[in-house]
């Protein structure tokens, strides 16, 4: 399911659900130390006819006991169910990662599947039972409402999508350092221009790393002044060669919808 159709070398890095989704990695990164990044979840989804094989769609966040973070490009509308798997970091190979389904998904209200540039591309999915930490589980930090990182800023973007569009199997999760690009060059014409709004961080843009296809719902993955990591952005769009020299990758700006998660937590119970 692409919504970038209309998009001149745009596309959607949620990757169609195929019979092995199982390939490829960040483009241009390295394979992280397992379970470095303890709040990155894989997002999996099981069609009706096959209701107890799950496969990973899209990468996510844990940020609390009963939430995860994703995109909502990542909410396909086909029959079928989905469901969170946390302490990931080789998707063949069985470790100590833990199953929770998901008993609610809530999409922004102002998401339009139609047009991505429209922003707002993030949901929350409400766990059945709630999550437990262990040493590869942590549930991630958030940034301050309303925070814009400066230009070149040092972050990593983290998760299972392809080397390229059409990449060589590699299931282990993977990592790549992303500089953030400010608003003002990434909406200028050589850049992005008006398909990134104020609402979204790009980062990369050099033509060597960035985020592919299977890697939407990801964090983009920022380290504070006290020394720990915040959840800065959720892996939106990038362009169609998944890097090219300023098309950096996009990414729902986590700081611009701090409200809106606080809010739902407090709200569903």
């Amino acid at each position: 399911m692409n919504h970038c159709t209309s998009w001149k070398d745009c596309l959607c890095l949620n990757g169609a659900i195929a019979a092995n989704p199982l390939t490829g990695r960040v483009v241009g990164g390295q394979e992280a130390k397992p379970h470095s990044w303890p709040w990155q979840a894989s997002l999996q989804f099981a069609y009706d006819f096959d209701p107890d094989f799950f496969q990973h769609l899209c990468g996510g966040s844990l940020i609390s006991a009963n939430w995860v973070m994703t995109a909502a490009q990542c909410i396909v509308d086909v029959p079928g169910r989905f469901a969170v798997v946390l302490g990931e970091h080789d998707l063949q190979h069985k470790g100590n990662e833990y199953l929770r389904h998901a008993q609610l998904i809530i999409t922004h209200p102002k998401w339009n599947p139609m047009y991505l540039g429209n922003g707002n591309d993030i949901a929350l999915i409400r766990l059945a039972e709630p999550a437990y930490t262990t040493l590869d589980v942590k549930v991630a930090t958030l940034p301050p409402s309303g925070q814009i990182l400066p230009d070149g800023y040092p972050c990593y973007i983290t998760g299972w999508g392809l080397t390229e569009p059409f990449g060589l199997p590699a299931p282990m999760l993977q990592q790549a350092l992303l500089r953030v690009v400010d608003y003002a060059t990434c909406t200028s014409p050589k850049w992005w221009s008006s398909l990134v709004t104020q609402d979204m961080i790009c980062a990369g843009g050099d033509g060597v790393s960035g985020g592919c296809m299977g890697d939407s719902g990801s964090p983009l993955n920022c380290q504070n002044d006290a020394g720990t990591w915040d959840v800065q952005g959720i892996v939106s769009f990038g362009p169609s060669s998944c890097v090219l020299e300023r098309k950096p990758t996009v990414f729902t700006r986590v700081s611009a919808y701090i409200d809106w998660i606080y809010q739902l937590d407090m709200v569903i119970l």
